[in-house]
C-alpha cells in the first residue's frame, strides 16, 4: 500500500487515491488490535479525496465502508443517514454491483 502512496506523490497521477484511501482502511480492519478509529480515519479521507475529485463511484464505496463499520459500532441511524444522501445522488446503473450493495445495507440499516 505504501508503494502506491508514494507513487502517487511523485507523480501526481491521483486517479484512484479515494479507493487506495478505502482499501487501506479495508484492510486495517482485517487486522488485530483496535483498527477501527485508524480505518475510520482512512474511510473519511477517501471520501474527502474522492468529493474533491467529484468521483461520485470512489465516494460511494468509500461511504458505504464507513457506514458498515459504523453499524458495527452501533452507529447505524447516521450509517443510513450519511448512505441516503449519496445514494439519492444517483439517477441511473441501479443494476450496477455498487448501487445494489449500496440499496442491500440501506435497507439492513432502516430495519
Amino acid at each position: 500500500m505504501g508503494e502506491a502512496f508514494t507513487h502517487i506523490e511523485k507523480t501526481d497521477e491521483r486517479f484512484y487515491e479515494a479507493e487506495l484511501c478505502r482499501l487501506q482502511g479495508e484492510l486495517l480492519l482485517k487486522t488485530k488490535g483496535q483498527p477501527e478509529p485508524q480505518a475510520e480515519v482512512c474511510f473519511q479521507q477517501a471520501i474527502e479525496v474522492a468529493r474533491r475529485q467529484e468521483a461520485k463511484l470512489w465516494e460511494l464505496r468509500a461511504t458505504v465502508s464507513l457506514a458498515r463499520l459504523w453499524q458495527r459500532q452501533g452507529k447505524s441511524e447516521q450509517a443510513r443517514q450519511m448512505l441516503a444522501q449519496i445514494y439519492g445522488w444517483f439517477t441511473e446503473g441501479f443494476d450496477t454491483a455498487d448501487l445494489q450493495e449500496t440499496k442491500r445495507l440501506l435497507d439492513d440499516l432502516s430495519v
